[in-house]
């Protein structure tokens, strides 16, 4: 499974991200991109040393930046079942030897 798949799975639910810098953002995941570039809603962003809390409406992080990304359980779930019926998909109809 791809990490992609995953983020994209995540859309519409809480995750955290750490960044390379240190800094931590806890939000919603609204949209996210091939480059993991995410938009995030009803942000707390944390900072390095964790003495200074914000919060903010809206954040864009750009996927280059990202260190760390926790997104829930029910997400890694979903995407694998999202992954058994795409394999199901592809294979039906195959089968048999053809005839001729």
């Amino acid at each position: 499974m791809l990490p992609l798949a995953l983020l994209r799975g995540g859309q519409g639910h809480p995750v955290l991200v750490e960044l390379k810098s240190g800094e931590t953002y806890n939000g919603h995941l609204v949209q996210c991109d091939s480059w993991m570039n995410m938009h995030l809603k009803e942000v707390i962003c944390t900072s390095k040393d964790a003495d200074k809390f914000t919060r903010m409406l809206e954040v864009y992080i750009r996927g280059n930046t990202v260190k760390y990304l926790r997104l829930p359980d029910e997400v890694l779930e979903k995407a694998r079942e999202y992954e058994v019926r795409k394999h199901e998909r592809r294979n039906a109809g195959r089968g048999g030897y053809g005839g001729g």
